[in-house]
């Protein structure tokens, strides 16, 4: 019978490359830092890598359709290269086949690596219209932009929940103040200046109530994790390192869209991935228990619903639990203590990546001015597609014997 992943994989080594308007660097020189940084952490050689799982989202503006060009680049030893993609949910599907190969047994020592380069062609956002992918999402539904779609999921939550509008926005704005004020203490974060409730409430409107300050940017970026398992760890004389424990994936099976269950005020497979990922992490009382989070803030209010469907703040409580500062730095439960993808940044193909390695840092004590005193589990999010049809992946590491 199916046991999970709990404790079986370690992860070893780690990289990241700063995030934001990288004209200097083309995808494959993102790959190349990031790479070289995990190497690094990890004192290994690019000999000891015996596969990679490589995560890129808009593969046709980065990479085109081959695994050859990141291969070449990092001077990879004629081994496997597998290209994968889960929408927003990539990086952590390149983790996901890492550690699930070392845990087979199929290879001792193997890599994630996610990258996306999309500044230099001008994307402004999620897929729409001729871009790929994208343009069967406009044939299904041709009227339906990110920032629109997320706008409803608000109006949703605040009706189904009977909250005041005004006090809705306001959490809103608490959620990005809180990701400005963490990201200003990160010298790889595209965005570094801290913002005021006053300027994030008075800020455009892209799609009521979503506000400028509402949205995640687009971000050029890499990020890396090399695993083993977690005996080959202590044989190669790894003593402080961090396991998987636990790693879980939901789609939507077409619930939201085709039956009339569903709120529109929550996602489905958020609940259902957490519910499953607490399980196999042996975790009871979630809040409690998790020390720090890494959630997809593609927009402050997907952030506040989030911590409802991760089952953190009670259904309707999310409002309440953001005011009184629960997921602020200095708080029960901090929440992007790295910036979040609202000011680190969303490099669609490297986010989930991203997110583990502000957990790892953190497990490490690395973390300098963000550093929380003593983490023992981190969880990462990672939400991909829309309200009403979605990819959830959900991670959860931890100190080796804690």
């Amino acid at each position: 019978m199916a046991t999970g992943i709990k404790d079986r994989v370690a992860i070893i080594g780690m990289g990241c490359t700063r995030f934001g308007e990288r004209w200097d660097a083309s995808l494959e020189n993102l790959a190349q830092e990031a790479f070289s940084e995990a190497l690094a952490d990890a004192k290994l050689d690019v000999k000891d890598i015996q596969a990679v799982w490589f995560s890129v989202c808009m593969e046709e503006a980065s990479v085109g359709k081959s695994s050859i060009g990141i291969s070449t680049a990092l001077r990879l030893p004629f081994i496997p290269v597998t290209r994968v993609e889960n929408y927003c949910a990539s990086g952590t599907e390149a983790f996901r086949g890492a550690v699930y190969a070392v845990a087979s047994g199929a290879y001792d020592v193997a890599m994630a690596i996610g990258a996306e380069k999309l500044k230099d062609i001008g994307y402004g956002g999620l897929p729409g219209a001729g871009s790929g992918a994208g343009t069967l999402t406009w044939l299904w539904w041709p009227n339906v932009t990110a920032p629109g779609a997320f706008a409803q999921l608000a109006s949703a939550y605040t009706a189904r929940y009977g909250h005041e509008p005004l006090d809705v926005k306001r959490a809103m704005a608490q959620v990005s103040v809180k990701s400005h004020a963490n990201g200003a203490k990160n010298e790889k974060a595209h965005l570094r200046k801290p913002v005021s409730m006053e300027q994030v409430m008075g800020a455009p409107i892209v799609a009521h109530p979503l506000g400028l300050f509402d949205c995640c940017g687009v971000s050029d970026g890499s990020a890396c994790a090399i695993v083993t398992t977690v005996e080959r760890a202590k044989a190669m004389g790894y003593k402080d390192f961090v396991t998987v424990k636990a790693l879980e994936v939901g789609l939507s099976s077409g619930e939201e869209m085709q039956y009339s269950g569903w709120d529109g005020a929550h996602f489905e497979t958020a609940r259902r991935c957490s519910t499953r990922a607490y399980a196999e992490a042996g975790i009871k009382n979630p809040r409690k228990e998790l020390s720090l989070l890494e959630v997809h803030d593609c927009f402050s209010i997907t952030e506040l619903v989030t911590y409802e469907d991760l089952h953190l703040s009670e259904p309707g409580h999310a409002v309440k639990d953001v005011l009184d500062g629960v997921y602020n730095l200095d708080g029960e439960l901090p929440c992007q203590v790295d910036g979040g993808l609202k000011c680190f940044g969303h490099p669609i193909g490297a986010s989930g990546l991203r997110m583990l390695y502000e957990l790892y840092l953190q497990m490490h004590g690395r973390a300098g001015a963000r550093q929380r005193e003593n983490p023992r589990f981190g969880l990462t999010h990672n939400l991909g597609g829309f309200p009403f049809a979605n990819v959830c992946s959900i991670a959860i590491v931890g100190r080796y014997g804690v």
